[in-house]
């Protein structure tokens, strides 16, 4: 009978390297459903291979588990197979771990475990205690036991070093840090992330270089972590340095991988020698080229696929790019990332008329990942286009957004907080400032961050400014005082920006014009030396030049407008042009100067009429009322969302946390320069940084 199995074997193989995966299927389960007596050990390493096939080629994750279950049962009258028990263990687990069943994970896990802990300390029963402890860390963030999950990684660590393996214990200390980072940091945490990134640091370090060339997923892996932390403390010229690592290990990536496609075929392996994927890294089976393996056998796992990583790069180089007004750039890369994700998405069968409720259960974490890349990819384009004034281009990515959140409305749940901000955005942009308060207001309501309640707190007090009334000024002081006088407990300095931004304008309209200098001053040093935020400098340079006119400084407010108008040019950014040009116009005036007054204001009228140009055609788009009306998004709840509202929302949450890029918004121009003293500064679009 042991023949009739090898041949029936043989013929899976043949069928699944021609892709004819049924086939092979019916061949393996011809075996288990015979009449004829088979070794329980046959049977055991048919249904491992069933369940292999089903797990890697088909969403089938019931019966995959069916099978690795009735595995299970056939291996506790065996006591040896230790290698066959973990097989099974694992890929039971992944299969618990695609269903939302945690529980049975965990105890799966804990058997596992507890194998190996009875068996000879030697490199195989090592090796799988890391993928044991890898698998259960993850199901412990799941459900938020946070410290069982790095004591778990822990324990991994100490295996990996047991076995002297510097590959897996970079992979343990950099999950460590994972958690910490993204996860669980506060301010009583913050010294153990300092700890843990040091960690890291020292292990990477420990590696031979020729081991570190082959460990491409743990370079970005561990690269984009220190982004992360870059950006969580506010260290933003420091974080270049680690993009612009990553993105030149990408570009040579992606070359050696295309010389490499020219050269190979891709090839299945055999029962024997199956790779095992952790399942929650998605389905689709992808060439080896194609993917950046965190961890050798038996883990082989990946934080994310490839192409998540390629486009994660790529908004890396957006978010670092964009204030430094490197919009081309941006362009490039948006559109790049763009066309990444959506091919990803078709791939797991995300079409025009899919929706959330469509979705296979097993899919829903990866989707969640791509989408959420998309939302980011899609925020930047609406803050690039807002910055150059290309109205028409902003809302229509603004209203892909929304409408990706209406038919993904769990998985994309933390997006509807910065969806609002953005449709306030756009609606200061455009001039309709009540309107721009509103879905500020709504947008500090909806979202759990601190960080981007305070900043949609200073864009809202920024629009009721704007509206300029007694009542609103008042509403714009109620929001300003109680944070900044909070701002010292700022972690990040985008928030202390943004407040001391506000504040000033808060001083200025109480005419406290001295105090209010000192604010701005204090903001344009965070915005230019801490931050390197080009657009944030000219819009502090611009309102502290009219400043230093107000006080009688003209040599200083022309020397200060000009550095102003020059970056504002740069960046393409016209309400900022003409803003500069407004009160240059007012400085040529006081000083007498009738040539460059009337030089300067033609080219402020040529400015004002193409500004005024876009916002009519904006006004007159089909999107305008859609984006601008002060009503909430409005959501169609499925069935079954609870379920996938628990594994889609807190799976994104734990795992892809990317710090929002979130910006500042400035006034308009002054409509007249003669009354420099009022200082009207409420009329001006409002800007993503």
């Amino acid at each position: 009978m042991e023949a009739a199995a090898e041949g029936l074997w043989g013929l899976a193989d043949e069928f699944e390297k021609k892709g004819e995966i049924g086939k092979a299927v019916k061949c393996l389960e011809a075996i288990c459903q015979s009449h004829a007596s088979f070794l329980p050990i046959v049977e055991v390493k048919t249904r491992l291979r069933i369940a292999t096939l089903l797990l890697r080629h088909s969403h089938n994750v019931n019966h995959a588990k069916s099978h690795l279950e009735r595995s299970q049962l056939l291996l506790n009258s065996i006591p040896s197979c230790f290698d066959l028990k973990c097989r099974t263990y694992s890929l039971l687990s992944q299969c618990y771990h695609l269903v939302g069943a945690i529980p049975p994970q965990k105890q799966i896990l804990y058997k596992a475990l507890h194998l190996t802990s009875a068996a000879a300390p030697d490199v195989s029963a090592k090796l799988w205690c890391c993928n044991f402890n890898s698998q259960l860390a993850n199901a412990l963030i799941i459900e938020g036991d946070y410290q069982n999950s790095i004591s778990t990684l822990e324990s991994g660590y100490v295996s990996a070093t047991q076995i002297c393996y510097p590959e897996l214990q970079m992979f343990f200390v950099a999950s460590i840090l994972h958690v910490r980072l993204l996860m669980q940091w506060d301010d009583q945490t913050a010294n153990e992330v300092e700890r843990a990134l040091q960690r890291c640091n020292q292990v990477w370090e420990t590696m031979p270089s020729d081991r570190r060339a082959h460990c491409m997923g743990l370079l970005f892996y561990n690269e984009l972590l220190h982004i992360f932390y870059r950006l969580r403390v506010s260290d933003y010229k420091n974080a270049v340095k680690h993009v612009d690592k990553l993105d030149a290990a990408m570009k040579q990536d992606s070359k050696s991988r295309g010389q490499l496609t020219r050269f190979t075929t891709t090839t299945t392996t055999s029962a024997g020698n199956d790779s095992l994927e952790p399942t929650y890294f998605g389905n689709a089976k992808r060439a080896l080229q194609d993917k950046l393996f965190l961890a050798p056998p038996p883990i082989n796992g990946e934080w994310l696929p490839k192409s998540a990583v390629y486009a994660l790069v790529d908004l890396m180089v957006i978010i670092f790019g964009r204030p430094k007004g490197n919009f081309k750039e941006c362009d490039k890369r948006i559109q790049s990332g763009i066309h990444i994700i959506k091919e990803e998405l078709i791939r797991l069968g995300i079409t025009d008329d899919v929706r959330e409720v469509d979705l296979q259960h097993s899919a829903i974490w990866m989707a969640g990942v791509y989408l959420m890349l998309l939302m980011q990819f899609l925020e930047n384009k609406v803050a690039v286009e807002l910055t150059r004034s290309e109205f028409l281009e902003a809302q229509e990515a603004l209203v892909q957004m929304k409408n990706w959140f209406i038919r993904f409305p769990t998985i994309l749940q933390a997006c509807e907080s910065i969806i609002e901000m953005l449709r306030g955005q756009y609606s200061h942009s455009v001039g309709c400032y009540n309107e721009a308060a509103f879905h500020y207001v709504e947008a500090a309501k909806i979202t759990e961050s601190k960080s981007m309640q305070i900043m949609c707190q200073a864009y809202a007090a920024i629009s009721y400014f704007c509206i300029g009334d007694a009542e609103s000024s008042s509403q714009a002081l109620d929001l300003i005082g109680p944070v900044y006088r909070m701002k010292d407990s700022f972690v990040g300095v985008r928030e202390e920006a943004s407040i001391l931004f506000a504040y000033g304008l808060l001083l200025m309209k109480q005419q406290d014009l001295q105090e209010a200098r000192n604010r701005l001053a204090k903001g344009l040093q965070i915005a230019h030396v801490q931050m390197g935020n080009l657009q944030l400098v000219s819009q502090y340079l611009t309102i502290l030049g009219n400043l230093a006119l107000a006080l009688h400084d003209t040599g200083q407010a022309r020397e200060i407008l000009r550095s102003s108008l020059t970056l504002a040019k740069k960046l393409g950014d016209i309400p900022t042009q003409i803003w500069v040009l407004s009160v240059l116009t007012g400085l040529f005036q006081q000083l007498g100067e009738r040539g460059n007054q009337m030089e300067n204001d033609e080219y402020r009228r040529k400015k004002f009429d193409e500004l005024q140009s876009r916002l009519a055609d904006a006004r007159s788009s089909i999107y305008h009322i859609e984006l601008i009306d002060k009503v909430k998004l409005q959501v169609q709840q499925f069935h079954e969302i609870d379920m996938k509202r628990t594994m889609a929302g807190e799976s994104m949450r734990v795992n892809l946390d990317i710090p929002e890029s979130v910006g500042l918004s400035t006034p308009m121009p002054v409509p007249s320069s003669s009354r420099l003293v009022d200082l009207d500064t409420g009329r001006r679009g409002k800007r993503k940084l």
